[in-house]
């Protein structure tokens, strides 16, 4: 019996593959369970940056409305420095328009 135990005794300290399987297996759950949430804050983030771009872009258009009080379009407000070109690339990109005075966004 002591030769068999002299054999078999651990002498390496060290995890165990069972004991890695379990941690990995932890590991996966808890991000399984915090990934959603990440994406949710993201879609959050995305739609509160949204809202604050057509706000800005209502106002702008508010004051061109002020002065020159004319059909509104998003090149006429390029052209007289209204809205940057970033601005109109980003109103071009999510197909915000402006009718009446107002800025229109589709719906997600």
């Amino acid at each position: 019996m002591k030769v068999l135990h002299k054999l078999f005794k651990r002498k390496v300290k060290g995890f165990t593959l069972i004991e890695m399987v379990v941690v990995i297996a932890i590991i996966a759950m808890l991000i399984l369970l915090i990934a959603p949430n990440l994406f949710s804050y993201r879609d959050k983030a995305n739609n509160t940056a949204n809202d604050a771009f057509i706000k800005t872009v209502q106002m702008q258009v508010d004051l061109y409305k002020d002065e020159y009080g004319k059909n509104i379009t998003v090149s006429d407000m390029h052209d007289k420095n209204y809205l940057t070109d970033n601005q109109v690339k980003k109103i071009e990109a999510n197909h915000i328009t402006i009718k009446d005075g107002k800025v229109i966004a589709p719906k997600n």
